[in-house]
């Protein structure tokens, strides 16, 4: 596994990272081939387009909230819930506010 943060410290996920001004900014904390760990920061009105995942993806919103549209389907994720993005399922987000979010990817999550 890449380890992209120090083993064996507790650390804070909001401080592994620095928003930018009406940009994006993200952290990859974690990379194996099975999958990753990013942290994201989006400023007000930010988002990525619609783009497709060979990944399952977890969302996890730490702080503001988030509009997922996957498969079509509008999901306001805010802190506490988590959302799930099917792999190869067409997904885009805007963030209505700014936010942080942890995204987990991780390859073969589907049951068999």
């Amino acid at each position: 596994m890449l380890q992209m943060i120090p083993p064996a410290e507790a650390l804070s996920l909001q401080s592994l990272i620095t928003p930018t001004e009406q940009g994006i900014a993200s952290r990859i904390l974690a990379k194996t081939s099975g999958g990753n760990l990013t942290l994201f920061a989006f400023d007000t009105g930010q988002g990525l387009a619609e783009h497709t995942s060979p990944f399952d993806g977890l969302v996890i919103v730490l702080e503001g909230s988030l509009t997922l549209t996957i498969g079509g389907t509008p999901v306001r994720a805010t802190p506490g819930p988590v959302v799930l993005m099917p792999a190869d399922i067409p997904h885009a987000l805007e963030a209505p506010e700014a936010c942080r979010m942890l995204l987990i990817m991780l390859r073969g999550l589907k049951a068999s």
